[in-house]
């Protein structure tokens, strides 16, 4: 049995660290110029409690605890609040609107009318917009735009979870469970890439003790996706554990990236793999200057070329990658005359100043996720 600390040993960390936040609210914390990062504040239920069911009436406006009446004054009440707050970058109007009532007509309508109260009380913050089905779902944006008075800050989130498909992640052949689900998340959502809006991966995760194949195979599909279309994104969660969950004290969160002392890291390979989605991979300006790199998704490292032999290729930080290109032939270290060559099944790929234009140099994507490389020898 792990064994939780008491409330009053996290107090002496924030003693430590943080003694100015110590004594005031919440919402006076996030107002502190002491802040080194930027919130994003989130509407998550009207009647407090853990989130969330299909039948809790909290779920879509005019549910039992969700008059829109009330949530668009209390938008605009905090939206308000950190009017002149810089550490206050956006807000998410609702979180994961689902049940029996939800319906597209209610969502323009409803949604449309938090994202004006929000801008009214506050022209600086980020209007952020779920989905339908529990954030899983904006295809109905496609063909019926969202009308605002507002421009340059709106912005659309989504969750992705494993157990959103169920067990289909352990029990199914990885790529085509991957193809499936990315072509529907092209369908709900990724769209909005290709119109030029934002979108924001608003929450994803896995159980981070690593035994969880269900978890442990869509983090893979998850981070290549990401990771190509430099999506921004939002972790569950970062709490290792809760003073109070569910009527239970100390309760540990096994999504949690600290351990349940908080002193921690609990999964240090998750970590990894999540690096290169830390960084930003995509850009404004010319595109002059754009490259490739080959990136794998099950360890968060890419493919690079040995110190010892520049021939030979291994897995190493993305960051000390070389800039790679890729045409619908070859796949070349980006201004050299360097291409990545086959050597036959079971023997290593290499390097090649000699070969770029034999059949052994031509590459294509395959597989249903489309996230390998195969040569066509």
């Amino acid at each position: 049995m792990t064994r939780i600390k008491p409330k009053h040993i996290y107090i002496v960390g924030f003693k430590t660290n943080n003694p100015s936040m110590i004594d005031i609210s919440l919402i006076e914390a996030f107002k502190t110029d002491e802040l080194f990062f930027k919130l994003n504040t989130y509407n998550h239920l009207t009647k407090p409690g853990w989130c969330c069911a299909n039948d809790d009436g909290n779920g879509f406006f005019g549910d039992q605890f969700f008059d829109p009446t009330v949530w668009t004054a209390a938008l605009r009440k905090m939206a308000a609040t950190f009017d002149g707050v810089f550490n206050v970058v956006g807000m998410s109007l609702r979180n994961e609107l689902r049940g029996p009532k939800q319906n597209v007509n209610d969502w323009f309508k409803y949604m449309q009318q938090g994202a004006e109260a929000v801008h009214s009380a506050n022209k600086n913050v980020l209007v952020i917009l779920s989905g339908l089905n529990f954030d899983a779902d904006l295809s109905f944006v496609r063909s019926r735009p969202v009308n605002l008075s507002f421009t340059r800050k709106l912005v659309f989130e989504l969750h992705w979870y494993a157990f959103s498909d169920g067990n289909l992640w352990a029990t199914s052949n990885p790529n085509d469970i991957c193809g499936r689900v990315l072509k529907r998340l092209g369908n709900r959502g990724n769209f909005l890439l290709n119109k030029g809006l934002p979108l924001f991966l608003s929450e994803f995760g896995i159980d981070q003790r690593g035994g969880n194949a269900n978890d442990n195979r869509y983090l893979g599909c998850l981070s290549g996706w990401a990771a190509e279309n430099d999506v921004d994104w939002s972790l569950w969660a970062l709490t290792g554990s809760y003073y109070l969950r569910e009527g239970v004290v100390g309760m540990i969160e096994y999504y949690g990236a600290l351990d349940s002392d908080w002193n921690s890291v609990r999964n240090s390979s998750f970590l990894q793999q999540i690096s290169l989605l830390q960084s930003p991979l995509q850009g404004p300006g010319p595109k002059t200057d754009a490259f490739n790199l080959v990136f794998h998704p099950l360890t968060g490292l890419c493919l690079v070329r040995s110190l010892n032999d520049k021939t030979m290729l291994t897995l190493g930080p993305c960051n000390s990658s070389e800039p790679w290109s890729h045409t619908k032939k070859q796949l070349r270290i980006k201004n050299q005359h360097l291409c990545l060559q086959s050597n036959g099944p079971k023997n290593k790929v290499t390097m090649t100043r000699t070969s770029c234009s034999s059949p052994d140099s031509i590459w294509k994507t395959t597989s249903t996720s489309r996230m390998h490389l195969a040569s066509t020898t």
